[in-house]
This record gives structure tokens, C-alpha cells and sequence, in this order.
């Protein structure tokens, strides 16, 4: 007979023979969210005309409500998509240069939107600038005067990670924003990891342009993410599907809700499951939401030391202030004649899984032979989770 679950494990599915330490790539749905969507599902194809052409516009204005109030945007700010890297390429589709126009990102951006970047710089004419961050980082203002030192008179746009895929860094994200606009630049941030890992305040935070995934650390089911669009750039802004609402006569909601809020017939019930999301997720924990963010971050910096104290890392590789739901640690080299395309796979981390049952990213950083490890903390995870990494680096290492 299997030990029981710890209490927090038996509100997921994630199979109990594997020791997930990997939230960060996908996230995880708690059970009871996914059964509310099947029942959202099983509604809609109840009737489908009732659903999609009566009660979907309400149910949708009723998800943006509660999202709105989670990242701090007024709900007509906010459009759903089905993830971050599609609110990344609407947004680099909207915009407009003039030759000679720079777009600027950091050498940490993730690989699908940095992608999504170079298409359209190619496709606009105009040169993509990489700023080089330091690593390992010492402060969030080294960050920022990397960042800073590569802006000129001809930088248009900073696209930017709030949290980087590779490094787990949680950016200085307001004051990069703000230097940029003194300097007239505008700020399209990936959060993909952004919306329940940092508090979010999108309005006060003035960027032009945010978009976050729900399915990561919201946990929220996948296909669920929203783009922030600021209110003064939402004339004329188009979704990546031009659909019924481009032409439509009414006038009681804006042209940005009209265009966004319908693309042609999809599965809506991501969304609609954002409310229930973040009510579940913070009915775990007496103090909510904010104790659900800073419970995974002290537990993912306590088992950032551990490792760092048994690797013989003489210093983290980011300062605290700097770290979130995720923590980077160095390893010792791997082999610098192994590939590095964007999604190579360590053969530490298929023996990690293969031999140990441990889900963990692997990581060759900044290139090989250089590597680390980039753990996750979420509810579900428990000081034996990390206790387990040790062990089993302590016998593939050796």
C-alpha cells in the first residue's frame, strides 16, 4: 500500500511515482478546477448555440472581472489567448517602424518569442539589439544598466521577460519600465510566469504591453492567458484573427472587446475557469494568495541553499530579491561537444527522470559546458521533493 498523499498532493493528478519539480515549463490544474471545466464543457454541448451565442459575452466578462482584479488592470484593458507566445506575436503584428528603427530584448528572452521578434524585424526592415545581462547576476541594478546601455535614439520597443525562461530571474520590471519611458520607448513583457508567482499591478505599472499565462502559476487549465493592452494603444490594435467583430454595428462595448472577445468558434472554457481558479488557489492557505506566492519562494530559496551548500556553490547565482516561484543553481561543467538547439535535453536530465522519477529542467547556460538546474516550488511540493534532487545528483555526480 502507497504512504498517503500530503495534503496539499491530493488536490492534483500529477502521477505520485514522479517528483515534480517542473511547474515552471507547463504549470498543473488542481482537480477540482479541471472537473469545473468538464462541467463547463458538458454545459456547452448541452446547447451550443445557447452557450456560445447567449451566455458566452457574460461569462467572459465576468472571467476579465476577477482577472482584472488579480493583475491589477481594469478588465477592458485584458483580452484573452491561449498563451503567452500568441499575445507576444499580436502584439509585434500591431506595431509599425520606419527604417532604422532598433527593437531591443536581453540574451535571456525565451526562444519562442525572441523568434517571434526576429520574423518581424525581418518582415518590418528593421535590426533586433541584444542586450547581453550579467550572469551570475549581482544585483537588479546590473540588470537594468545592461538593459540601459544598449537603448539609442533609435530604440523603439523593449521585449522583455518579467521572469526568464533560462535563468529564473525575476526582472526589475517597474524600473525599466519607467526608464524607457522617460526615454520614449515602449515595453512588450512576456510574463508568461508572471500571474501567480509576483504580485501584479499592470496599470500602475504603465508598460504598453503585457502578456501572461493563467496555466502556469495561476493554475488555471491550459490554453488560458490573457494580453494587457494599454488604453491608448488600443485603437486600431487587431487580433491575429480578424473575425465578426472588425464590422460590427454595436457601440456599448469597445472596438478592442469586440475584435478580441470573438476569433471564430473555440473551446472558451479556460477562461471561464479563471474565476474558480483563483478562488481555489487561495482558499489553500489561510493567508490567500499573497502566502501562496511567498510560501513557494521561501521554499525554493531553503532548498536553493541545500543545493548550492551540497554542490559547493560558493554563492547563489542571483541575489534573493531577485528570485520567485523558480531558483537557478549551477552544476559542474557538462560536455561542451553536446548540440544546443533551443530544445536540447542534458542526458543529466533524462537519467534524472529515467533513473530517479525527478521532472527537472537541465539547463546548458549561458552555453556549454556551463549548466544548472532550474527548480519549481508550488503547494503540492514538499521539503522530501527537494531532499530526493539531492540524492539523486548526489549519485549521477559522483
Amino acid at each position: 500500500m502507497s504512504a498517503p498523499l500530503p495534503a496539499h498532493k491530493t488536490h492534483w493528478g500529477l502521477d505520485p511515482q514522479v517528483v515534480f519539480l517542473n511547474h515552471g515549463s507547463f504549470g498543473a490544474c488542481p482537480k477540482p478546477v479541471l472537473q469545473h471545466q468538464s462541467e463547463l464543457r458538458a454545459r456547452l454541448e448541452a446547447e451550443p448555440v445557447r452557450f456560445l451565442a447567449r451566455e458566452l459575452e457574460p461569462l467572459l466578462n465576468e472571467a476579465r472581472a476577477a482577472l482584472g482584479a488579480f493583475v491589477g488592470a481594469d478588465p477592458d484593458d485584458l483580452a484573452f489567448v491561449p498563451n503567452a507566445t500568441t499575445g507576444v506575436n499580436t502584439v509585434l503584428r500591431n506595431l509599425r517602424f520606419q527604417p532604422g528603427d532598433e527593437l531591443l530584448t536581453t540574451d535571456n528572452e525565451y526562444n519562442a518569442s525572441k523568434n517571434a521578434l526576429d520574423v518581424a524585424a525581418a518582415e518590418k526592415g528593421v535590426k533586433v539589439v541584444v542586450a547581453k545581462l550579467p550572469w551570475p547576476v549581482t544585483s537588479p541594478e546590473s540588470v537594468v544598466d545592461a538593459v540601459m546601455a544598449q537603448v539609442t535614439p533609435r530604440t523603439r520597443l523593449l521585449l522583455v521577460d518579467h521572469i526568464t525562461s533560462q535563468t529564473a530571474l525575476v526582472m526589475p520590471l517597474a524600473e525599466l519600465v519607467r526608464r524607457l519611458r522617460e526615454k520614449g520607448v515602449e515595453t512588450l513583457v512576456d510574463g508568461a510566469h508572471g500571474p501567480g508567482m509576483v504580485p501584479l499591478a499592470l496599470q500602475e505599472l504603465g508598460a504598453a504591453y503585457y502578456t501572461g499565462n493563467c496555466h502556469k502559476w495561476l493554475c488555471a487549465p491550459k490554453g488560458a492567458a490573457f494580453l494587457y493592452v494599454r488604453r491608448d494603444l488600443q485603437p486600431d490594435f487587431k487580433p491575429m484573427v480578424v473575425s465578426h467583430g472588425h464590422n460590427s454595428p454595436r457601440t456599448d462595448r469597445s472596438r478592442f472587446r469586440l475584435e478580441f472577445d470573438w476569433v471564430g468558434t473555440v473551446d472558451p472554457t479556460p477562461f471561464l475557469c479563471i474565476p474558480t481558479v483563483i478562488r481555489f488557489m487561495a482558499g489553500l492557505v489561510p493567508g490567500g494568495w499573497p502566502e501562496v506566492m511567498e510560501s513557494n519562494r521561501e521554499k525554493v530559496l531553503a532548498a536553493r541553499r541545500r543545493l548550492d551548500a551540497k554542490l559547493g556553490n560558493a554563492a547563489p547565482l542571483c541575489p534573493e530579491s531577485m528570485v520567485g516561484s523558480m531558483a537557478c543553481v549551477a552544476l559542474p561543467d557538462g560536455f561542451p561537444e553536446h548540440p544546443e538547439p533551443p530544445l536540447y535535453v542534458d542526458p543529466l536530465h533524462v537519467r534524472l527522470f529515467e533513473e530517479h522519477h525527478i521532472e527537472i529542467p537541465v539547463t546548458a547556460w549561458p552555453r556549454a559546458p556551463k549548466r544548472h538546474l532550474r527548480l519549481s516550488a508550488q503547494l503540492y511540493n514538499t521539503a522530501a521533493d527537494y531532499e530526493a534532487l539531492v540524492r539523486a545528483l548526489e549519485a549521477l555526480l559522483r
